[in-house]
C-alpha cells in the first residue's frame, strides 16, 4: 500500500493586519505617554487688586549685573553671601519697624544678565526667609 504524498503547504504569517496593529500600538502609546512641560519658575503672584504705596527705605535692592555681579544694598556680593546679608538686613528692618513689618526684596537683573544667576539669587531670597519679593526689570 502506497501512501499518497501531500504537497508541503508553505507557512507565512498573515501580514494583512500589519499596519492595523502598528497604528492601533501608535495610538495607544501616543495616549498613555505623559509630557512633562517645562514649569518655569514657581512664584505665587497675589491677586490684582489696589496699588499699594511703597516707600523706597522699605524695600531691598538686589541687582544681578551683566557680568553676573550682585549688588546687595549698593554692596558687590558674593552669591554664597546674599543669604546671610538679607537675613541680617531683615532682622534689623523688623528690629526697627516692629515684628509685623517685613522688607521688601526687590530683585532686578540686566536684561543682558545670565538668567542661571538670577534664578540662583532669587534661590538665596526664598533661601533667607523673604516673603516679600518684587521681580522688576530695571530702566536702562
Amino acid at each position: 500500500m502506497k501512501l499518497k504524498k501531500h504537497p508541503k503547504q508553505k507557512t507565512e504569517i498573515p501580514t494583512a493586519s500589519l499596519a492595523d496593529i502598528v497604528f492601533l500600538l501608535l495610538i495607544f502609546f501616543l495616549v498613555t505617554t505623559s509630557m512633562n512641560p517645562s514649569k518655569g519658575v514657581g512664584l505665587t503672584l497675589p491677586p490684582p487688586g489696589e496699588q499699594i504705596e511703597v516707600f523706597k527705605k522699605n524695600v531691598l535692592n538686589v541687582f544681578v549685573n551683566q557680568m553676573g555681579a550682585i549688588l546687595v544694598a549698593g554692596e558687590e556680593t558674593e552669591l554664597q553671601n546674599v543669604k546671610e546679608k538679607i537675613q541680617k538686613m531683615r532682622e534689623d528692618y523688623k528690629k526697627e519697624k516692629g515684628e509685623e513689618e517685613e522688607i521688601i526684596v526687590s530683585l532686578l537683573a540686566h536684561p543682558d544678565a545670565d538668567y542661571k544667576a538670577m534664578i540662583d539669587v532669587l534661590d538665596e531670597i526664598k533661601l533667607a526667609g523673604a516673603t516679600k519679593i518684587s521681580i522688576a526689570a530695571p530702566h536702562f
